[in-house]
């Protein structure tokens, strides 16, 4: 009788290690999820993310920051702030400044720090970076659509005399976030609807000159 009540015992122990470990390792492929799709942003995305394993491997070699299109055709400008806004690489030694400097160099003189701000909410903090970087994450944005809001014509009659720079505009961006990197072997990828809507400054034949970036998410409708 006692040796089997203490077969069920052990056989009860054994079976608790088993879910214990099969747990764990739940949590530990949740943390990878958690960490790639990285901090939920305060308005919920239109559509879920989803992670699934990439049959293509990383790029062997880390991007570099490129610098912001020069053009002074509003939505073509618009297109490559909105793609530098969101691609940046932890591979590459620079660290989250390197990325935002691009957009920085293209700000309008006034609202440089404004649009530095900006690009910081856009970007993985210092600790975060460095957590990314353990499984070489890289993130890239494809554009799906660059339209001028319907309230931009409300927002310009209403504006005070000087308010805005001449040629200012707005183009409201959607587009999926990717993001990709390594978790032992596996190469591992999510995805996330975005919209956001850029702020710019087009005179004549100069270069257009980045006013502002709203909030991820809260686009100007």
């Amino acid at each position: 009788m006692q040796l089997r009540i203490r077969f069920q015992h052990r056989r009860r122990l054994i079976i608790a290690v088993a879910v214990s470990g099969a747990v764990l390792l739940m949590l530990v492929a949740f943390g990878v999820y958690g960490l790639l799709r990285g901090p939920a942003s305060a308005s919920p995305p239109r559509t879920p993310t989803h992670e699934a394993s990439a049959p293509s491997e990383l790029q062997k070699r880390p991007e570099r920051p490129q610098p912001v299109l020069a053009s002074s055709e509003p939505e073509r400008f618009a297109r490559s702030v909105a793609r530098a806004l969101f691609t940046w690489d932890t591979r590459h030694p620079g660290g989250p400044s390197a990325w935002a400097q691009a957009l920085v160099d293209v700000a309008d003189v006034d609202e440089a720090a404004a649009v530095a701000s900006d690009v910081r909410s856009y970007l993985p903090g210092p600790e975060m970076w460095q957590q990314l970087s353990a499984y070489g994450t890289r993130q890239w944005l494809e554009v799906e659509s660059v339209t001028v809001p319907d309230a931009w014509p409300t927002a310009l009659a209403q504006a005070a005399q000087g308010q805005l720079p001449r040629g200012a505009t707005a183009f409201t961006v959607e587009g999926t976030r990717q993001r990709e990197g390594t978790w032992g072997t596996e190469v591992v990828s999510t995805t996330r609807h975005v919209s956001f809507t850029v702020f710019l400054a087009c005179a004549g034949q100069e270069p257009c000159t980045l006013l502002r970036i709203s909030q991820l998410d809260r686009p100007l409708e």
